[in-house]
């Protein structure tokens, strides 16, 4: 075929070869030609598709100027007219997917254009446009791009050649929610019952209708006394002592900290944050302003509250698995009722 397919490309800053955090704030442009992942997806398409231009945008800035982003981009689209669009992939980076999925969602509701992205299934964006676009699902880690943009150029090559797809669990992408009519050799009575036989027999099976499985907490009841309770500060913002004595990682978090600030009236000067998701700056210029323990000292000294917690409690969010998540809050939440906290302050970013 001599016409290739024409591929618009986006990606954020870091994956655009602009730079990290610092770059964080840039407003979206777009060049004619593949930079990062876009020039491994070309040449993955070969001669079905080619990359004509990418668009870079920083992750904070498309989440703080949402409207001006998605209003330049749309431009950039409907001007250059691609047959799909490709966006990241994202990985488990929050800020990035959520990008990816607002993108998508605006691109196919409004231009008709399909779109294929990438991302680990726990990813926010994945829920943004999961409906609308094929997301192909990914590691939590960019450290398996390769085989993250493999799984992409199949997909896209089916796309673009107007090829059916497979089940999701056949082609590599979370399923869409979607319900579609499939013949089998089996009619639906009987596959029932030899699933419920397997079932009973204690065989393994594959349900045809996997049901959502919802994390319900139950509220905790309100403070009673507030003036006579124990607050503890507890915040996934990275905040640790200078140095990081503990190591905990700046995104993807393994662990988390626990340190002591019963003689402290603010974590000015003696801490700093590690967190790899956002700009550090403001942050570590004063600490309290992720995590106010100046605040909640301020309070025990007005009476407000009892008692402000001895220890803090500390780790990062950007990137951290569910999983990790629950696990840290299970550890964390048993260490402060066993103590006899009556209530926790939670910040984030």
């Amino acid at each position: 075929m001599t016409d290739k397919y024409r591929v618009l490309y986006y990606v954020n800053q870091f994956f655009g070869q602009v730079g990290g955090e610092d770059k964080a704030g840039m407003a979206p442009e777009y060049k004619e030609e593949t930079v990062g992942p876009a020039m491994g997806l070309n040449g993955l398409l070969k001669d079905v598709g080619k990359v004509v231009g990418t668009i870079i945008c920083g992750d904070n800035y498309f989440n703080e100027n949402k409207e001006e982003a998605l209003d330049y981009i749309f431009n950039v689209v409907k001007k250059v007219n691609p047959d799909i669009l490709v966006a990241g992939p994202a990985f488990n980076a929050g800020r990035y997917g959520m990008a990816c999925g607002e993108i998508a969602e605006e691109v196919v509701d409004k231009l008709n254009i399909p779109v294929v992205t990438g991302m680990y299934v726990e990813n926010p964006g994945v829920d943004v446009c999961k409906d609308k676009a094929i997301v192909v699902s990914v590691s939590d880690s960019a450290a398996s791009m390769r085989k993250a943009l493999d799984a992409i150029a199949k997909i896209v090559k089916k796309v673009l050649n107007k090829e059916e797809l497979g089940l999701p669990q056949e082609e590599g992408y979370i399923p869409q929610g979607k319900r579609l009519t499939v013949f089998t050799e089996k009619r639906g009575s009987q596959r029932a019952v030899e699933m419920l036989l397997a079932r009973l027999n204690n065989q393994e099976f594959e349900t045809e209708l996997p049901m959502p499985v919802f994390d319900m907490v139950d509220p905790a009841p309100a403070i009673k006394e507030l003036s006579k309770a124990t607050i503890a500060l507890v915040t996934s913002g990275g905040m640790v002592p200078l140095g990081n004595p503990d190591r905990i990682q700046s995104a993807s978090a393994q662990k988390w900290g626990k340190y002591d600030v019963e003689n402290l009236d603010e974590l000015k000067g003696e801490y700093c944050t590690i967190h790899g998701g956002f700009d550090p700056v403001y942050a570590n210029e004063v600490p309290d302003r992720v995590a106010p323990l100046d605040l909640l000292k301020q309070y025990e000294k007005e009476g407000v509250i009892g008692k402000v917690f001895n220890y803090f409690y500390t780790t990062t969010g950007t990137g951290t698995s569910v999983g990790n998540s629950v696990k840290f809050g299970k550890e964390i939440g048993k260490e402060l009722k066993e103590a006899g906290v009556d209530g926790v302050i939670l910040t984030s970013t």
